[in-house]
């Protein structure tokens, strides 16, 4: 059997959260439900055994006290945040709005859907409860999708399940997973949302090492070899870049880098370039490097190329991105196609090359962390 992957592609990429876009006036056919219920039925459950229930429901005085609930447990506050941020220009406002917009209409929505499972979490790990429902209920909405209807995955009203359960007579020992508001689109050209490609939060045998070109699977330098480090910061973005774009940052926490000065500049900006001093004390090593800032955008990125503009021995960035609460900091390191020591002696020591890209790998990321969390301890200090 073979599937037309171009398709399929395009289901998977545009199945999105659809809130503002769904109908509220056309009615959703029992049968169309159904057939999207067998299919989502055909995914994988703990054990093989059947122990989804799907609950759909479409009377009006049913839904008009859930959707209550629902604006109870949060779905007010998702509307009065809508309303406070409009016209500030917030990042979030679109996704605030669409939000607001589910909350303060759900009991429209033609029908809920609640995906359940026979069964109550008890931390054990054991499989059978949720890992046998979330698999289950996107491939619903997949197949809602391929239809012309859409849906939102929800679980606002999990703050009220005891009273949903009441509600819509839900037995004990049954979990609700999760809310899905179901009803055709209003048009389909759904588009592919903006997402950090893969090959930067996939990681390859150990916790944070990355390949830059994946398919360079035969060449170890080719491959683009790098390590990624993360930590979440409780201060703002503009605190953070601050100290992630002072290039004597790292000096403070790095076991190798002793510091670095500007040259003709007086700060970062694309184009500048830096001198660094570096030294391994353990293999008795010093040297110097002259970095170009390839990319400076406050505060979200700032990244730099070492030994050569465009043919780099290796490629840095620091990536600073808001969430609640603070700033997520990521600080990432590629080895360059310009050989550095490290590549020299990989190509001059074939039979090695990979013990040595992992040694190198793991000194590189034990300074990276050392970094980050020096960072995270200034920042929330000064914060």
């Amino acid at each position: 059997m073979s599937f037309d992957v171009e398709q399929t592609d395009k289901l998977l990429s545009t199945t999105r959260a659809v809130r503002r876009r769904l109908d509220l006036e056309r009615n959703v056919p029992d049968e169309l439900l159904l057939r999207c219920i067998e299919l989502a039925e055909q995914a994988p459950t703990g054990a093989g055994i059947s122990s989804r229930r799907w609950l759909v429901i479409r009377d009006r005085s049913i839904k008009k006290q859930l959707a209550d609930l629902y604006r109870t447990a949060g779905g007010n506050g998702i509307i009065e945040r809508a309303k406070e941020h409009r016209g500030t220009s917030h990042p979030m406002q679109g996704v605030m709005d669409s939000a607001a917009h589910l909350a303060a209409n759900l009991d429209r929505v033609p029908v809920l859907v609640i995906a359940t499972i026979w069964g109550e979490h008890d931390g054990s790990g054991k499989p059978g409860l949720f890992d046998s429902v979330i698999q289950s209920a996107w491939s619903f909405c997949l197949a809602l999708r391929s239809r012309g209807l859409g849906s939102s995955w929800t679980t606002l009203h999990l703050g009220k399940a005891k009273e949903f359960a009441e509600i819509l007579g839900i037995p004990e020992g049954v979990t609700q997973v999760v809310l899905l508001p179901v009803a055709w689109t209003i048009g389909t050209d759904f588009k592919p949302a903006s997402r950090r490609p893969a090959s930067e939060i996939v990681w390859f045998d150990h916790w944070g090492y990355t390949k830059e070109d994946p398919a360079e699977t035969e060449d170890l330098i080719a491959a683009g070899p790098g390590v990624t480090v993360e930590v979440d910061i409780a201060a703002t973005p503009e605190r953070v870049w601050e100290l992630a774009s002072d290039i004597n940052t790292p000096a403070r926490f790095s076991s190798e880098f002793q510091g670095a000065d500007w040259i003709d500049s007086d700060g970062p900006e694309v184009g500048a370039s830096f001198q660094g001093r570096n030294e391994r004390t353990d293999v008795d090593r010093k040297w110097e490097t002259t970095s170009y800032v390839v990319e400076c955008n406050e505060p979200r990125v700032f990244a730099w190329n070492v030994n050569d503009r465009d043919q780099p021995s290796a490629k840095w960035r620091f990536e600073l991105e808001k969430i609640p609460g603070g700033t997520r900091l990521r600080q990432r390191f590629i080895l360059g196609q310009r050989l550095s020591a490290t590549g020299t002696a990989m190509v001059e020591n074939p039979d090695q090359a990979g013990q040595i890209l992992a040694s190198r790998s793991e000194h590189h990321k034990g300074n990276m962390l050392r970094n980050l969390q020096g960072i995270k301890d200034l920042a929330e200090k000064s914060a």
